[in-house]
């Protein structure tokens, strides 16, 4: 998994409440297609014309915000199900970080495992800094201060879970951090094996 430390450049202003893992991505697209491809179909239902949509005009298809890396996003962001695969399309668009007033629980677990950054900030300091971005100025998620720079220079301020946050600077998923403390673990095998070897009998 990348580390992520900082990140800077256009945000992408896109403020529906309850945007959830259906309109990130097709259940459709999840059968036999690679992750890699993912991104390519994200937001899928509002890029294809339909009767009720027949001018598609995602903000992400627009200059400036073509292949930002990051997204500002709406209330409940992620809700619905469970799919692993709405972060890995977002990450296919080469966004690095979602900031929002709030996240469906299960993407946002979703996003610590795959190195995409959820910001959490409140709808006051939320709503001006997306009024800052939406001319396409640079705007900066740096995890290692814990804020978020408008292009005006304000910093933002932001809670991560301290292992979360560790692990995402380390580039480091559940498994990756688990094996980082092999010789601990081994350790307390090899203690607990003395201390209760009938646990570990093999027959």
């Amino acid at each position: 998994m990348q580390p992520f430390m900082t990140v800077s450049g256009p945000a992408a202003p896109l403020l529906e409440p309850n945007i959830n893992t259906d309109i990130i991505i097709r259940i459709e697209r999840l059968t036999g297609m690679p992750r890699s491809e993912l991104g390519a179909y994200a937001f899928e239902v509002w890029r294809t014309p339909s009767k009720d949509l027949p001018k598609p005009n995602l903000i992400l298809d627009r200059p400036p915000f073509r292949n930002a890396p990051i997204l500002i996003a709406g209330r409940n962001f992620g809700c619905g199900s469970s799919r692993e695969a709405a972060v890995w399309a977002l990450m296919g668009l080469g966004l690095r970080a979602v900031i929002a007033e709030s996240f469906g629980d299960i993407f946002l677990n979703n996003c610590f495992q795959n190195g995409l950054l959820p910001v959490v900030l409140p709808k006051d300091s939320l709503d001006r800094l997306a009024g800052e971005a939406a001319t396409g100025d640079s705007v900066t998620v740096d995890l290692v201060a814990c804020v978020v720079r408008t292009p005006s220079g304000e910093a933002i301020p932001f809670t991560v879970d301290p292992q979360r946050r560790q692990a995402l600077l380390d580039g480091l998923d559940e498994i990756g951090a688990t094996l980082k403390r092999d010789s601990e673990i081994a350790a307390w095998q090899s203690r607990d094996r003395a201390a209760r070897p009938w646990i570990w009998a093999t027959g």
